[in-house]
């Protein structure tokens, strides 16, 4: 498992996109951290657990705005 330090203002949906490249999987960061799962906005220099995901399966071309 790796793990991710966080900056501040960070939150886990944020955190999961640098990581995993989408949001979605926000859920499976959250659980591999319950002592933080109450929190909204993180400040800096907490290391989280990065759980090991495999990759999604590729959807089809991605909308600009997800780029």
């Amino acid at each position: 498992m790796d793990k991710y330090t966080t900056t501040q203002g960070d939150t886990f949906d944020i955190i999961t996109h640098r990581i995993f490249g989408r949001e979605s999987l926000m859920h499976e960061l959250a659980n591999a951290n319950p002592a933080h799962q109450d929190t909204v906005f993180f400040s800096a220099g907490v290391v989280l657990n990065v759980p090991d995901i495999e990759k999604p399966y590729d959807k089809g071309p991605v909308p600009p705005w997800q780029r």
